[in-house]
């Protein structure tokens, strides 16, 4: 049964990536709803990468950490009300970020999307972003797995990472280390020392094509937790990854040269 319905003068909802943060790496079709939006909403530090001249004459909805849901029902308020609105998401939209949240609302409040015209629009994600600067880590299978224990409880996680690892995965870590979990990441890094050898390459990239960028490629065994943050991503190779000339981590697909 719907509840909620939305009136005949709902506007548009776009729920879009901004990629990595670089102003040249944001798609055309999200700058374009950028531009069309009269409402901009999302947390704080995402609004801040965009250029002044995307805001200028728009309201801006800004909030911090763990904040997820009133962004969401602000912005499905904001377009409810027939103000064209972006609701915006680091990387893409649909990977650890706010597409899913925003359809399970719509779900929850009986809002049927023919009702309200959303438009999911992707963005590059951190891991593509990461993964050119390292060089090609994720040329062959590879899994997602974030620390964050936040909403997924940290058992549930350790179980994924121990079948990525055995299944010589590459394995990209989201969330790594924040200044409430300092733990997670050593027993992650433990965790693939059972299945690869000490000399396997591990990129660490930090502020991915953002000011303060900071990558580093370390063998697991001489690996640094302390070297990650939350702005940080790692992609720990799997036991075919290698370093190429020029200190390029190179995950080879399998083609005969």
């Amino acid at each position: 049964m719907r509840t909620n319905l939305p009136s005949p003068q709902s506007a548009p909802l776009h729920v879009l990536g901004l990629g990595p943060g670089d102003a040249s790496l944001l798609a055309p079709a999200a700058l374009r709803c950028l531009k069309d939006s009269t409402v901009i909403v999302g947390y704080r530090p995402y609004i801040d990468l965009l250029p002044d001249s995307l805001l200028r004459g728009k309201q801006v909805i800004a909030t911090g950490m763990r904040a997820e849901v009133r962004r969401v029902e602000a912005a499905v308020q904001s377009a409810l009300n027939g103000l064209p609105t972006s609701l915006v998401c680091s990387g893409d939209p649909g990977i650890y970020a706010l597409a899913g949240l925003t359809l399970e609302y719509l779900e929850k409040r009986g809002i049927h999307p023919d009702s309200l015209p959303l438009n999911i629009i992707p963005g590059i994600p951190a891991l593509c972003a990461a993964a050119a600067l390292l060089g090609a880590p994720l040329g062959h299978d590879f899994a997602c797995v974030s620390l964050s224990d936040l909403l997924t409880p940290w058992e549930g996680i350790r179980r994924r990472l121990e079948a990525a690892f055995a299944a010589d995965f590459v394995t990209v870590l989201y969330n790594p280390r924040s200044r409430r979990r300092t733990t997670q990441l050593a027993e992650a890094f433990a965790l693939a020392a059972l299945h690869l050898p000490p000399s396997t390459p591990v990129g660490i990239v930090r502020n991915a094509f953002r000011p303060r960028q900071h990558i580093l490629i370390s063998p697991l065994a001489a690996c640094d937790p302390r070297e990650a943050d939350m702005f940080t991503l790692l992609v720990i190779g799997n036991s075919e990854t290698r370093l190429s000339p020029g200190a390029r981590m190179l995950t080879p697909r399998g083609y005969t040269l």
